[in-house]
C-alpha cells in the first residue's frame, strides 16, 4: 500500500508524468460517439507514457491522440512476475514486441499492448488481460486529470446525444 501512495504523490498531469497508472484519452470521432472507447497507453515506474501509436511504432511521452484525460492508476504490489524492476521490464518488453506489428483498430491496438503488458508481469496474478476487460475497467476506474480532462472526454459526445435528442423532438413533434 505504501509503493501506491508514492506513486499517487507523483502524479503530475502538468508534465503528463502518471507511475503506474494506464492512460486513456479521446480518439476525435471515434469517442465522440462512443465515450468508452479510445486511445491508452501504459506508464512506466517514472511515469513515461508508452503507446502502440500506429503500426509498427510504440510512442514514448507523446501519445497519438493527445495528452491523457484519465488515468488508472494500478497498484504495483499486486505485479507477480519475477525481477527487481518487473513492472519496467514488462513495459519495455511489450513495446518491443509491438514495434513489429501492424496496428489493427479491432483486434491489435494500444488496448491490446497494455494488455501484453499486465500479462507479462502477471498483474493481479492474472495472466488473462484483454482489449475488453481494460476497456471496461478503465471505464470504471479511471479518474479524470482535471474538468478540462473530464469536458474533452464527454462533452462532445453529450452534444451530439443533444443533437440527436433534438432532432428526433422536432420531427416527431411537428
Amino acid at each position: 500500500m505504501k509503493n501506491y501512495q508514492i506513486a499517487e504523490e507523483k502524479i503530475d498531469p502538468n508534465s503528463s508524468r502518471y507511475p503506474y497508472c494506464i492512460v486513456w484519452t479521446p480518439i476525435p470521432v471515434l469517442s465522440w460517439l462512443f465515450p468508452f472507447i479510445g486511445h491508452m497507453g501504459i506508464c512506466t515506474s517514472s511515469g513515461v507514457i508508452r503507446d502502440f501509436a500506429g503500426p509498427y511504432f510504440v510512442s514514448e511521452d507523446n501519445m497519438a491522440f493527445g495528452r491523457p484525460t484519465k488515468y488508472w492508476m494500478l497498484d504495483v504490489s499486486k505485479v507477480y512476475a519475477s525481477g527487481s524492476n518487473a513492472w519496467d521490464t514488462a513495459v519495455h518488453d511489450a513495446s518491443e514486441e509491438y514495434k513489429h506489428r501492424m496496428h489493427n483498430l479491432c483486434c491489435d491496438n494500444c488496448h491490446s499492448h497494455v494488455a501484453m503488458a499486465l500479462n507479462l508481469m502477471r498483474y493481479d496474478n492474472s495472466t488473462s488481460w484483454n482489449m475488453v476487460n481494460l476497456c471496461l475497467l478503465a471505464l470504471i476506474h479511471g479518474k479524470h486529470v482535471s474538468c478540462a480532462g473530464f469536458l474533452k472526454t464527454w462533452l462532445p459526445f453529450l452534444i451530439l446525444t443533444a443533437v440527436v435528442v433534438s432532432l428526433a423532438l422536432y420531427v416527431n413533434l411537428r
